[in-house]
């Protein structure tokens, strides 16, 4: 199968070199930074004119393996709630990104929630706008796309440990990307205070406080089930905290600080 790009154009540029001149922008390395071998990361995935500042800060900070699970958000109702595609490619205008099939089968051993599904992935943004940063930071990547379109908590930790499980079993390094934006259409000031609160949670690796945390301070966080899912893998893996590595509204972008989103960006090693 192969999936066609449904928001280029929109969230990001179509032409190719505007495209890789505005990743190379956002991908500069800031002095006194380098980069790590990681387990995991936090990035946004709105249009690039307001988060791709924060998801470049993080992708400039990692060395990135060969193989990368996205766990995106299943934004509308359709398709399964654990959605994987286990065969075809992704093409956005940078050219086609592989899946990885032996990788996807494996996950599939080993997180029997995750249902074969095309149609939550067909027009679903999170994770599209993640791989033309991965394929001008390293373009001999393959990746395994799953949607998580439920919050349920009991079916974002299995989700987490059976990742976590094929991490710890295979012999090349592997990234897990959880894609989220953080809470949505409050003034900047309360997105600030609530955004704080969640991040506190992940940066102490805490799958259960994060769920617990956005659910009691009513945190709109939309990538709330792959940062869960995420957390709960990097725990099982012995992670014990990590790094903010970028924080904006919306607000920095446009000037609007009534109603703004949030967006952070982190790295797990």
């Amino acid at each position: 199968m192969l999936r066609l790009p449904a928001v280029s154009g929109q969230f990001y540029p179509a032409d190719p070199r505007e495209l890789t001149r505005l990743i190379r922008k956002f991908t500069v390395t800031q002095p006194g930074t380098g980069k790590a071998t990681v387990s995991g990361c936090l990035v946004p995935h709105a249009g690039y004119i307001y988060s791709g500042g924060i998801a470049g800060a993080v992708f400039s900070r990692i060395i990135f393996p060969r193989r990368v699970v996205v766990l995106g958000v299943r934004h509308s109702q359709m398709g399964e709630d654990l959605a994987i595609l286990s065969e075809g490619a992704w093409r956005t205008p940078l050219g086609d990104v592989p899946v990885d099939e032996a990788l996807a089968q494996t996950v599939k051993a080993a997180c029997p929630g995750l249902r074969e599904d095309s149609v939550a992935h067909s027009r679903e943004h999170s994770l599209e706008v993640e791989l033309p940063f991965l394929q001008v930071l390293d373009p001999d990547f393959s990746f395994v796309p799953v949607a998580v379109g439920t919050v349920r908590f009991d079916d974002l930790q299995a989700l987490g440990t059976g990742l976590a499980r094929v991490l710890k079993e295979s012999r090349e390094e592997i990234l897990i990307l959880a894609s989220s934006d953080m809470n949505h259409y409050e003034s900047d000031e309360i997105t600030r205070l609530k955004d704080a609160k969640a991040i506190k949670r992940m940066k102490e690796v805490d799958a259960s406080g994060l769920y617990a945390v956005c659910r009691k301070e009513k945190i709109s966080m939309c990538g709330l089930g792959p940062a869960v899912t995420m957390l709960t893998a990097m725990g099982e893996l012995g992670v014990k905290s990590g790094e903010l590595v970028g924080y904006a509204t919306s607000g920095d972008v446009n000037g609007d600080r009534s109603s703004v989103v949030g967006y952070a960006g982190m790295i797990f090693a």
